[in-house]
């Protein structure tokens, strides 16, 4: 993400950043480490802690002109400007006849998995997909997140960028050639034929180990990865599940309320002709996210948890 966030300010003079932490500190997860003495103070806005005052001021320098990215360190403290989301950015357009538009980045931080107790290892980002006049964006893989990014910054609405705290950590191919990875896209990840887990953010990889698992037991499992929650690719999905008649919806979230009964429904709807049995989900156990590092991975979905899913829905 760093790259991302460099190449912006450095191509576009309208950008900045604002958030807390953000300046000598370098970020909670170092991505903008160094980016204050590179870009000055009045590129790197550091923040008092106000999320409703940075989403506020993200909103408002949307509307004249500039081009913000807001980072909220985390989704959790994003509830503290779910207003000036859900009712100012989202709704501006809107409201205005085309007048104004919003092109704010909300950059944000999702999940569980480092030991940070409930109230800041939770998954809300389908809160956010199911609300008229944002999109919701959530890369699996340092590739799709820089050419999401770049796609991103062409929208006139605003965005919530939404990255996952365990992925900071992963490693993966990045062209040094431009390239742009559209909103709205899915990505088949692994192609297979007798299985189809649906997944986005940090399930994509579980799902991918998952699959290897049960390829070890002649099952070949499709694997979908979503990369947008607004809007999402039925295109992509449908025709996969078309191929295999069998779906698994995977996230993270709590299972009650999630995201994932959206695609469920419409998969359900839209291919029954093809199903060979019902659209099963598996998401998180519905209960707060310990702080007990032993019983924290017990609350998502896990590698073997999903290979059990699969065996259930194949009678096997």
């Amino acid at each position: 993400m760093a790259r991302a966030l460099r190449e912006t300010l450095r191509e576009d003079e309208r950008a900045f950043i604002i958030g807390e932490d953000i300046g000598p500190y370098g970020g909670s997860y170092a991505v903008t480490a160094g980016f204050l003495d590179e870009f000055g103070p009045s590129r790197i806005v550091e923040s008092p802690i106000s999320e409703s005052g940075i989403v506020g001021i993200g909103t408002g320098s949307a509307m004249v002109g500039l081009r913000p990215i807001v980072e909220i360190m985390t989704i959790n403290f994003s509830l503290l400007a779910l207003d000036q989301i859900v009712n100012h950015a989202a709704k501006i357009r809107y409201m205005s006849s085309g007048q104004f538009s919003v092109p704010v980045i909300i950059r944000t931080v999702t999940g569980g998995g480092a030991a940070l107790a409930a109230t800041h290892s939770q998954n809300l980002e389908g809160w956010y997909a199911s609300v008229p006049g944002l999109k919701v964006v959530i890369p699996a893989t340092p590739h799709d997140a820089l050419g999401l990014f770049r796609s991103v910054r062409k929208e006139q609405d605003p965005v919530m960028f939404i990255e996952h705290i365990l992925l900071y950590s992963t490693r993966g191919e990045v062209p040094e050639d431009y390239y742009e990875v559209p909103v709205g896209e899915a990505n088949v990840k692994r192609a297979g034929k007798d299985f189809t887990i649906i997944a986005y953010s940090r399930m994509v990889n579980v799902a991918l180990a998952a699959a290897e698992k049960l390829a070890e037991e002649g099952v070949d499992v499709e694997v979908v990865d979503l990369r947008c929650l607004r809007p999402w690719d039925k295109e992509t999905v449908f025709e996969s599940v078309k191929r295999t008649g069998r779906a698994l919806v995977l996230e993270e979230a709590w299972q009650t309320g999630a995201f994932g009964g959206e695609i469920a429904s419409a998969v359900q709807r839209e291919v029954f002709d093809y199903l060979d049995g019902p659209v099963a989900r598996l998401g998180g156990v519905d209960v707060p996210t310990p702080y007990s590092m032993s019983l924290e991975p017990l609350v998502a979905p896990r590698e073997d948890s999903v290979v059990k899913t699969v065996r259930e829905e194949l009678g096997s």
